[in-house]
């Protein structure tokens, strides 16, 4: 078991706003060769989970007027967690990650990463080059490298991204440093107590308007600690029943078109008892339906909102989409762990989403506990550029030691709406943490437009 103030921790701690005598409370249990990579993922992931694990439990001690627990992580939880998409099972099937059409091509001068899960990214993404969208998708995938190994890298990325699609060249460094978090506190409303509560955010309502992991992530985690999550969802964007089956968790979720009357005042009415708001859209995106963070903060004093987006908020990436892969492939990741052959690499997980996505969690929680002391609002930005940039220029590596590595020991089945699932426990640990999820995911966009 690690002890003292572990200095990612520490960092990560003092980003989300903590008191710095608290970063001592968290250790971790060593397990070696987890997360193993030229990168210091491993301490990256364990401090994400560590800090969201204690602001969980100064949250509860702050509602329970109890002193804060220490906290103790394991790293073989952490890992698991951290790969949970892989780890998932539906009925013995292993679910893909990625499309045919989404990674790593030669252009002209250098390399891209593309990315075409969804069926509208890979619409866009053939017909910005010209490429019919006819034949299975090994003949596909044949003629999309055959396109792009004419083209340069930079001209790949604006022409793709000026259709809609989603492509990035391939960089050594971007050499642009984003904030971990950023977090203010608006207007002045009074400090708002929390009811005791049996767990962290027991009776917090959080309204989920996040897709993919990140977003996913942060919200399954606040639903385990307690709070009531509704992840609302337009029809018009299906989300993956895979992708859904692994952060869907102890969540329900259903749909509504804000563009129709009905749905929007059901919508009106749910933003009104919210305590949390959660956005992962494009920047500006939700400004239309009038989901500013301003707007919102006006409407609803008191308010907590939490914006996450892949590129930061500030430069001119901040409005384009974006995901864990390709921000990887621009920031310089897939540059520094490329191979031998200068095929670029991956980190050994999704670990900008996931750590974000845990950040985003802690941020929260602490947001809560700060509104009980303070009052006011808060807006809190969280992107996963900046998760890259702490990882790349701000956590030092540390000695790995431990026992070996056996994911066998976080993993659950249960039975669910989509069959019968294998998933990774949740890595969340302090005094009285749950260890799972109340129940399994219910299926995407099914549930009822209401508060329980």
């Amino acid at each position: 078991m690690t002890q003292g103030i572990d200095a990612a921790t520490a960092h990560a701690w003092a980003a989300l706003g903590g008191a710095a005598e608290l970063g001592g409370r968290v250790s971790y249990r060593a397990s070696r060769g987890v997360l193993a990579s030229r990168l210091p993922v491993r301490e990256l992931a364990r401090a994400t989970v560590g800090v969201c694990s204690l602001a969980a439990a100064e949250l509860a001690a702050r509602r329970s007027g109890g002193s804060v627990p220490a906290v103790r992580v394991d790293e073989g939880s952490v890992a698991t967690a951290f790969v949970s998409e892989r780890h998932l099972r539906i009925d013995g099937r292993t679910p893909t990650s990625f499309a045919p059409l989404s990674g790593f091509w030669r252009a002209s001068d250098g390399w891209v990463r593309t990315h075409a899960n969804y069926p509208h990214h890979r619409g866009r993404l053939l017909a910005a080059l010209g490429i019919p969208d006819e034949g299975d998708d090994g003949a596909l995938a044949k003629r999309l490298s055959d396109r792009l190994l004419t083209l340069p890298a930079q001209w790949i990325q604006q022409t793709v991204y000026a259709a809609g699609g989603l492509a990035v060249a391939v960089a050594a460094s971007r050499g642009v440093h984003h904030p971990l978090v950023e977090a203010r506190r608006v207007g002045d409303t009074a400090p708002r107590a929390l009811a005791t509560a049996s767990s962290p955010a027991g009776g917090v309502r959080v309204l989920d308007l996040t897709r993919v992991i990140a977003g996913p992530v942060a919200t399954r985690t606040l639903a385990l600690l307690g709070a009531d999550v509704l992840r609302v969802d337009s029809p018009r964007l299906p989300e993956y029943a895979d992708a859904h089956a692994d952060t869907g968790f102890g969540k329900r979720s259903t749909l509504l078109d804000l563009g129709g009357s009905r749905d929007r005042r059901i919508f009106e009415g749910l933003l009104d008892a919210a305590d949390v708001v959660i956005t992962g859209y494009r920047p500006g995106s939700l400004a239309r339906h009038g989901l500013a963070p301003q707007a919102l903060l006006e409407r609803r004093p008191g308010l907590i909102v939490a914006q996450l987006c892949a590129w930061g908020w500030q430069g001119p990436w901040a409005g384009l989409r974006g995901f864990d892969s390709l921000v990887q492939a621009a920031s310089g990741i897939a540059h520094l762990e490329a191979g031998p052959d200068g095929h670029p690499g991956v980190l050994p997980a999704q670990a900008l989403d996931h750590g974000t996505g845990y950040l985003l969690a802690g941020a929260i929680l602490r947001a809560l506990t700060d509104r009980q002391d303070r009052g006011g609002g808060r807006h809190l930005r969280l992107s996963l550029a900046g998760t890259a940039s702490w990882l790349l220029h701000d956590i030092r590596p540390t000695a790995n030691g431990g026992d070996a590595y056996d994911p066998r020991s976080w993993l659950a089945k249960t039975p669910s709406p989509y069959g019968r699932l294998q998933y990774a426990l949740p890595p969340i640990s302090h005094d009285a943490a749950p260890s799972d999820w109340t129940h399994p995911p219910t299926l995407w966009g099914t549930d009822a437009p209401r508060w329980t």
